[in-house]
């Protein structure tokens, strides 16, 4: 009698990890899920059980990986928040990937970003390619997702940009929104995934959907989309980044960072590669137009429900 593989994804119960692990259980896999927020509602019921991270204790950490096969890992941060940081998020992912290999563990999907640099300026990509430096020299077998912009029913960017569409006047656009980025549904990263999980061989994928968009066109064709008659204006970058600061205070949130503003900018959400894959944002914000924006998603009541801890 054989025991089935153990499939662990970090944070199921969040975004893009949830569609990991609906994958792996369609495909009839076994699955745990390591996070930060274990009292969090289950959406997988008994199907998936969920283990604390413990990142204090890599022995536990490790202990709590025995017997897993292929490790998915969405864990990180969008922004500095309390104790939540860059800094603690890489640091936490090392002692992930060296519990992997301490267990065992045969595969280590990670999600990445497009262009990460372990040089870079920028908190969230230095961070990035910091991790993929050490998943490389660790000699765990790896595969490495590198998505630009991730959309989906439960996605923040692309909604919030049709919730202020709907709601003001005016779209601040931060410069000439000449600068290109390349959206992928979170049902096909979940796939690709899962593809890689079940490889052997060292990969690194770019991660990146069928449609390039100028920032300008993504706006223009959500305003089309939602019905919006706001005017799109382009500001200085400072400008636009301190008007959402401005409307963050309003809802209580970080609707935009200064890195993101810059990364956007830099064009560093979008790779010189064949479109991994399939679905158009286009077609998919056009099907969902009535309900597309009509409610704010807020990033910190989602991933910091406790106080200065991610929830993963």
């Amino acid at each position: 009698m054989t025991t089935q593989k153990i499939h662990a994804v970090t944070g199921a119960f969040g975004y893009t990890g949830k569609y990991i692990a609906k994958q792996l259980l369609a495909d009839g896999r076994r699955v745990i899920t390591l996070t930060n927020n274990p009292q969090r509602a289950n959406p997988f019921g008994t199907q998936v059980k969920a283990i604390p991270f413990n990142f204090a204790d890599p022995a536990a950490l490790a202990a709590s990986l025995a017997g897993v096969d292929t490790l998915y890992n969405t864990y990180w941060v969008r922004f500095d928040h309390g104790r939540a940081s860059f800094t603690q998020a890489v640091a936490n992912t090392r002692t992930l990937v060296q519990a992997a290999v301490q267990a065992g563990v045969r595969r280590f999907v990670h999600i990445s970003i497009t262009n990460p640099d372990p040089q870079s300026s920028l908190g969230y990509f230095r961070g990035k390619g910091q991790l993929e430096q050490a998943i490389q020299s660790s000699g765990i077998s790896y595969a490495i997702l590198r998505p630009a912009v991730i959309f989906g029913q439960e996605d923040i960017l692309i909604n919030n940009i049709a919730w202020l569409l709907r709601r003001f006047p005016l779209f601040a656009i931060p410069g000439d929104g000449k600068y290109r980025l390349q959206p992928i549904y979170v049902e096909d990263l979940a796939a690709l995934a899962v593809q890689a999980g079940a490889a052997h061989e060292n990969q690194i994928i770019q991660a990146i959907g069928p449609e390039t968009f100028t920032f300008n066109d993504l706006v223009g064709m959500l305003a089309a989309v939602v019905g919006s008659r706001a005017r799109l204006v382009h500001l200085p970058p400072s400008l636009a980044y301190w008007l959402s600061k401005l409307v963050g205070v309003v809802v209580g949130d970080v609707i935009l960072t200064r890195e993101e503003v810059l990364g956007l900018m830099d064009n560093l959400l979008v790779a010189e590669a064949p479109p991994a894959g399939h679905t158009r944002l286009s077609e998919s914000a056009a099907q969902n137009s009535a309900t597309l924006g009509t409610r704010y998603a807020h990033e910190i009541k989602r991933h910091y429900k406790l106080k200065g801890i991610p929830a993963a």
